[in-house]
């Protein structure tokens, strides 16, 4: 990248994680041609990208969700924004984390909340046109949020959308549940029948609009009914 002029702005310096080599080659030749922005490091797995944001202290860190094997894009980023990748040192050499925007192809309400929740501050499709993503870029670096269209409107859609009303007993049962508990200890640790508890599980079943243990457990933790 060409040097800023003396007394010009300060790029915004980004480090792309993204494990397919195709697509980060593409990325990093998109992102070369955007002014206020330099590309410090380039990763292919949540490891590399932790070791680099260590060592080069990137503003924004480019993130995909989908790392292949090891960690993840969201326990990346979990660990980027806490500044405590593996040894509660700092992740950056100037003890400040980066921000995180999100690139992906994924735009399901698990996914968006996930990544939100891990501390990410803005979430891109790779669909966006350029622009879209180099605005994104420099709002992440100030630290305000960046969502594509589609995203944002899954999230406005799932604030505005009421929670199922569960009883006091329900929520028992779902937190018991979300630890692995089968019906049996469910019913021991709740002083109750395991009757009751597969009666209690039905209308949980009902209210979440889900027909298994892990569906009703993943749509607790999506609209945050667990404590």
């Amino acid at each position: 990248m060409t040097e800023p002029a003396a007394g010009g702005p300060v790029p915004v310096r980004i480090l792309v994680c993204d494990d397919h080599v195709v697509v980060r080659a593409g990325l990093l030749a998109l992102l070369d041609s955007a002014p206020g922005i330099e590309v410090v490091g380039e990763a292919g797995t949540g490891e590399e990208a932790l070791a680099l944001a260590a060592r080069l202290a990137p503003d924004v860190v480019l993130m995909d969700l989908q790392l292949g094997a090891g960690i993840d894009g969201v326990e990346t980023t979990r660990r980027l924004t806490t500044g405590t990748p593996t040894t509660g040192t700092p992740t950056t050499g100037t003890g400040r984390a980066p921000h995180v925007l999100v690139l992906t192809t994924y735009d399901t309400d698990a996914d968006i909340t996930r990544a939100i929740e891990a501390g990410a501050t803005g979430y891109l499709l790779k669909a966006e046109r350029p622009e879209e993503l180099f605005a994104a870029i420099h709002a992440a670096a100030q630290g305000r949020t960046a969502l594509s269209g589609p995203v944002a409107g899954r999230v406005m859609a799932n604030l505005r959308k009421p929670r199922p009303a569960l009883t006091d007993r329900e929520r028992d049962i779902l937190a018991q549940l979300a630890t692995g508990l089968g019906n049996r200890e469910i019913a021991r640790a709740l002083f109750i029948s395991e009757a009751t508890v597969k009666t209690h599980l039905r209308r949980i079943y009902d209210k979440l609009g889900v027909d298994t243990r892990a569906g009703a457990v993943a749509v607790a933790k999506e609209q945050r009914l667990l404590p």
